[in-house]
C-alpha cells in the first residue's frame, strides 16, 4: 500500500487536526484497499470534497448545490453524505445525512439531473432534495457511486463541484 507522509501523519493521529486531512493521499489509500472496482457495474466507487467550487472550506452555515447530471453511470444508484469536518462522523442531532438515487419524492430537474442541497434549511419546495447542516462547524462530503460503469472511469460522465448558493 501506499505510504505518502501526509498520510502516514494523519492516520497516526486518528486526524486529530482538522486542518491536516490529506483528501487526497487518503483517498488514494482508501480507493487501493476497498473501493477500486474489479468489475464494471459492481462494487462501489466513492469521490470526496471538503470545498466548494471556488476552493472554500464547505461550511455548515452557508447553503450549497450539487448538480448531478443526468444518468448517473451507475447499475444500482448514487448517494451524496455529509460527515462533520472535524470528527469525519456523522453530523449529531441531524434528521438525516444524505440523500440519494433512491429517496421516495427525489425532485428531477427537466434534463433529468438532480439538484442535491446541503444546508441549514432546505430552498422552498426542495425538501426532498436537501440534506441538513449544522451552523456550528465545517462538512465534508462523500459522493458513492454503486455498481459504477465506464462513463466514471473514461470521465465522459462527470459530477460537477458542489457550488455556494442563496436559500430561495
Amino acid at each position: 500500500m501506499p505510504g505518502l507522509p501526509d498520510y502516514i501523519k494523519g492516520a497516526t493521529t486518528d486526524y486529530a487536526d482538522p486542518d491536516d486531512y490529506p483528501v487526497d493521499d487518503r483517498g488514494l489509500v482508501f480507493t487501493f484497499a476497498f473501493f477500486t472496482p474489479k468489475h464494471l457495474g459492481q462494487g462501489q466507487y466513492y469521490l470526496m470534497t471538503i470545498k466548494d467550487k471556488d476552493g472554500n472550506a464547505l461550511d455548515g452555515a452557508a447553503t450549497y448545490r450539487l448538480n448531478v447530471p443526468a444518468n448517473p453511470p451507475v447499475n444500482l444508484y448514487w448517494s451524496a453524505t455529509i460527515y462533520n469536518r472535524a470528527t469525519h462522523a456523522f453530523i449529531r442531532d441531524m434528521s438525516r445525512s444524505s440523500r440519494s438515487s433512491q429517496n421516495v419524492g427525489l425532485q428531477k430537474n427537466a434534463d433529468g439531473s438532480v439538484d442535491v442541497y446541503f444546508g441549514l434549511k432546505a430552498p422552498d419546495g426542495k425538501e426532498t432534495n436537501w440534506v441538513p447542516t449544522s451552523p456550528s462547524g465545517k462538512f465534508e462530503v462523500l459522493f458513492r457511486f454503486y455498481g459504477p460503469t465506464k462513463p466514471l472511469f473514461d470521465k465522459t460522465w462527470k459530477l460537477p463541484d458542489i457550488e455556494k448558493t442563496a436559500v430561495q
